[in-house]
């Protein structure tokens, strides 16, 4: 694996054959850009009911009933009780949640004017963790997996005038989840994304996949797909490049063309360029912003169009520390990059799962490179194959979703997994599911089995898998979980050398404000923490393919997994930030040091 190349020409080939699928009858998950579309908000003030028992179901909650008799008495009640914000989770609303894990029913009154020759659709951008939906009593959707949309079709099911949705949320953690029973981060339920009712014609766009004719600047490869199998006629406009050109689908409803162009700008990392594309059939119009680019490895490098990146990265969770819950709007998404662009970065891991569009989608207005990854961390039971099953799914859903994202470089398949025959397969499986959907990508996975060889005094690492991935990420955590075995001017690593590697966390806790020995590791001050980050930098020196780094993490953020009583109290305190927002003085390191390798 010298030389890997994963560019858009083979890409376009490959969706080609999916979308054949789609046309025959198999629908992808969710429509393409949903923002792009005819849509209403069902976001606010939701009534809820915290169902501990789970009893809300032998109940017939969802059927919303009120006494129409003397006699009659039901021991529910939506009106009158608990008010949940949507988007939002439960645990940052109210004291008595903080910790909950358990059900919640949600529910809402909406106005609908369903119309002859109109399709309606509930999308949810995420439901933490489980959900069923309901419309008027009826169960229409169930859907696993905290982080990704699902869309349920509601044409003929919505009633004009009132309606009433109700959405049973279950964050429960369980052996057989993704992420499984116990992970490094908040465990946040509800409905924590965007809901949206969207409106569409009869016939419409569902997908589309926009991107460069493999590496030439001066050609457009795009593939769409009909919501229904039909041969029509496909507008394609990009006024910028001058193109409005009009193609005709098959039978099946899917069509694809290379269109020649002006030379375009293509998008890099800090140089971010997009179009404004839109493609319409009928009454049916999807609007989208597209940026143009190549990835590929060579040797140990990772290249856009051609050049080689090194990538400053940093990672963060979709939490905004000082609210203490999750990130999911435009603002912040403003207040996450604006904070990680200030420490001079050119990529962000979104840590540990796909994280809102609003993050995506302004990141690559910002020129900031994107891993995401589904969150395969320690503890999945890699024997079995329903987990493995719902991976693919997760993964299948990140990919879809963001295909058109051209900030989105890399996809991240696990994070700390050991060696195993089963772990080897159900890797493997994600690997064939994400290739068989996107090959304009680069697959990572990160590992943190690195050791120190006392023969060879090389840091070493002994996994075959890497040679499946295009690059190879590892943590490790020196000064911190493990005490360095040699200075670190000596400390030489020889780690999948023939493939470019990224240092995909490192770093240690300290609590802001806290001063001490900068020796002692558990003095959790800046100090310790500082010069923990001054010996792994001089370490990054003698990684001779070294293609990125990436400390853990931009802010502080909560955890039940860390509960020292006065230096963590749910918190991890890896950030460089504070939950507070106050930088801490590692971060001015890794300003120094990104503002030295530009």
């Amino acid at each position: 694996m010298n030389h890997r190349t994963a560019y858009f020409f083979a890409a376009a080939i490959m969706l080609l054959n999916a979308l054949a699928v789609q046309a025959a009858g198999i629908d992808s998950p969710f429509m393409t850009n949903v923002y792009g579309r005819d849509y209403q908000f069902l976001n606010g003030k939701w009534n809820a009911i915290v169902d501990l028992y789970d009893q809300g179901e032998k109940m017939k909650v969802y059927e919303n009933r009120t006494p129409q008799t003397n006699e009659e008495f039901y021991e529910y009640s939506f009106e009158g009780g608990l008010r949940l914000n949507v988007p939002g989770d439960w645990n940052s609303q109210t004291p008595e949640l903080k910790y909950y894990e358990g059900t919640v029913w949600y529910a809402r009154h909406f106005d609908a004017d369903p119309q002859p020759g109109e399709r309606q659709f509930l999308y949810f951008g995420a439901v933490s963790y489980r959900s069923k939906v309901y419309l008027n009593g009826e169960l229409i959707k169930e859907h696993e997996g905290g982080f990704t949309p699902f869309e349920v079709e509601v044409t003929g099911k919505l009633k004009q005038g009132d309606n009433f949705l109700t959405v049973q949320v279950n964050n429960r953690r369980t052996e057989d989840a993704i992420p499984a029973l116990a992970f490094d981060w908040w465990n946040y339920g509800g409905i924590t994304r965007d809901v949206m009712l969207v409106t569409t014609p009869d016939q419409y766009v569902r997908d589309y996949f926009v991107c460069l004719a493999g590496k030439d600047p001066k050609a457009v490869t795009v593939s769409v797909a009909l919501a229904q199998p039909q041969a029509a006629d496909v507008r394609i406009d990009i006024p910028e490049l001058k193109i409005s050109e009009t193609v005709r689908t098959d039978a099946e409803g899917r069509a694809e063309v290379t269109l020649k162009t002006p030379k375009l700008q293509l998008w890099y990392p800090d140089r971010a360029k997009l179009y404004d594309v839109s493609i319409t059939c009928g009454e049916s119009t999807v609007s989208d912003r597209i940026g143009f680019r190549y990835l590929e490895t060579e040797g140990t490098k990772i290249l856009v169009n051609g050049e080689p990146v090194f990538m400053r990265s940093i990672s963060f969770h979709e939490e905004i520390p000082q609210r203490k819950g999750r990130a999911f709007s435009q603002a912040d998404a403003q207040m996450l990059l604006s904070e990680a662009a200030a420490l001079g970065v050119n990529m962000i891991r979104l840590a540990h799962y796909p994280q809102n569009e609003y993050i995506v989608r302004l990141a690559e207005e910002m020129g900031i490179v994107l891993w995401e990854e589904i969150p395969i961390w320690q503890g999945i039971d890699f024997d079995d194959k329903n987990t493995e099953m719902k991976a693919q799914g997760m993964l299948r859903e990140m990919i879809h979703r963001d295909m058109n994202r051209c900030a989105v470089c890399f996809w991240g398949v696990a994070n700390e997994t050991k060696p195993s025959a089963s772990r080897n397969a159900f890797l493997m499986s994600l690997l064939d599911t994400g290739r068989s959907m996107d090959t304009t990508r680069l697959y990572v996975a990160a590992f943190d089995l690195v050791y120190f060889n006392e023969e060879t005094r090389h840091f070493e690492m002994d996994d075959p898998f890497t040679e499946n991935l295009d690059v190879v990420a590892v943590n490790k955590y020196m000064g911190w979980y493990h005490p360095w075995p040699v200075p670190p001017t000596e400390a030489v690593w020889d780690v999948v050398p023939d493939q470019p590697l990224i240092i995909s966390e490192f770093g240690g806790e300290s609590l802001y404000g806290q001063h001490g020995d900068r020796n002692v590791t558990s003095s959790w001050s800046e100090e310790y923490q500082a010069r923990l980050y001054e010996d792994n930098l001089e370490m990054f020196h003698h990684i001779p393919n070294l293609a990125g780094v990436s400390p853990w993490i931009l802010f502080d953020f909560r955890s039940p997994y860390r509960f020292h009583p006065t230096n963590q109290e749910d918190w991890n305190r890896k950030g460089l930030v504070s939950d507070q927002g106050y930088r801490k003085q590692a971060w001015y390191l890794m300003h120094d040091y990104y503002s030295e390798i530009k």
